[in-house]
């Protein structure tokens, strides 16, 4: 994983010659945000941080995902939050895609790098601040955490880089996970994974489950099959797709096509 390469959004506007055309879209299924959308207009300030902006790519919507929201994070130098989930009963991910940033999980320090991941239960104590020289950026998964009887979830901390991905029945190892939090864990209720697919390497089939996911496209591009209608996305873009909503994709290469990958774990099958 040496090679492994991480988009960041840097901001900017487009000049005023471009075309307002882009590839974004929100349909009954999903939704497509492009990286050209994440300028600077279009950032939002929040609240119990310093030297800190944030692109907000998903919350709970009518007509949308409900399970989560998801922001990139662009921490400055000596940019810091020592507070930064304002509710007791959401629980937190951070994925660091540029920089370092420093997180605390309880009396636990760890500086995360590229690929570096940090999981915060819900009602836990956790900081975080920029100590380098250049910016941070960081993916912010938040969920209201989903109790489960005799199960308690522990703070997490790692690199993706630093896990062996498990390869997809059937396919030689050229589409692969890297799972950052336990599966098998009931504990947590949600999954947070690296999805790696080689050139020309495609999900086969359309799948269609109860899970909600958000996708960060971190390398490469691909042309994705969501509800009937296909869709060219590249490194920096991002997809929300609602329940149910058929997905399948193809690879495009040159270099390996990469994303991080949200999905919920529901317990709610009570009508």
């Amino acid at each position: 994983m040496a090679d492994a390469t991480y988009y960041a959004p840097q901001g900017g506007l487009p000049p005023q010659t471009d075309l307002l055309t882009d590839r974004a879209v929100v349909t009954e299924a999903y939704t497509v945000i492009p990286r050209g959308v994440m300028s600077d207009i279009v950032t939002s300030v929040l609240p119990e941080w310093t030297n800190t902006r944030a692109w907000i790519i998903n919350r709970p919507v009518a007509g949308g995902a409900t399970t989560f929201a998801q922001l990139i994070v662009e921490v400055a130098p000596g940019g810091a939050s020592d507070h930064p989930e304002p509710q007791a009963e959401v629980e937190g991910f951070v994925f660091v895609t540029q920089g370092t940033l420093t997180v605390t999980l309880g009396d636990d320090e760890h500086v995360l790098t590229e690929g570096g991941f940090a999981y915060a239960p819900a009602g836990s104590t956790w900081t975080a601040r920029n100590d380098a020289e250049g910016n941070a950026v960081f993916v912010w998964i938040r969920k209201r955490y989903e109790p489960l009887a005799g199960h308690t979830p522990k703070a997490v901390a790692g690199n993706e880089q630093d896990i062996e991905p498990g390869a997809m029945p059937g396919t030689d190892g050229r589409w692969r996970t890297t799972r950052m939090l336990d599966p098998e864990d009931l504990a947590y209720d949600m999954h947070c994974n690296v999805v790696t697919f080689e050139p020309g390497a495609s999900i086969p089939f359309a799948e269609t489950h109860v899970m909600e996911h958000g996708l960060l496209m971190l390398e490469g591009k691909a042309v994705y099959h969501l509800n009937g209608d296909w869709v060219e996305v590249q490194a920096g873009d991002y997809l929300s797709l609602r329940a149910f909503c058929p997905q399948a994709c193809y690879a495009g290469g040159p270099s390996n096509f990469r994303y991080l990958l949200y999905k919920d774990v529901n317990r709610q099958i009570a009508l």
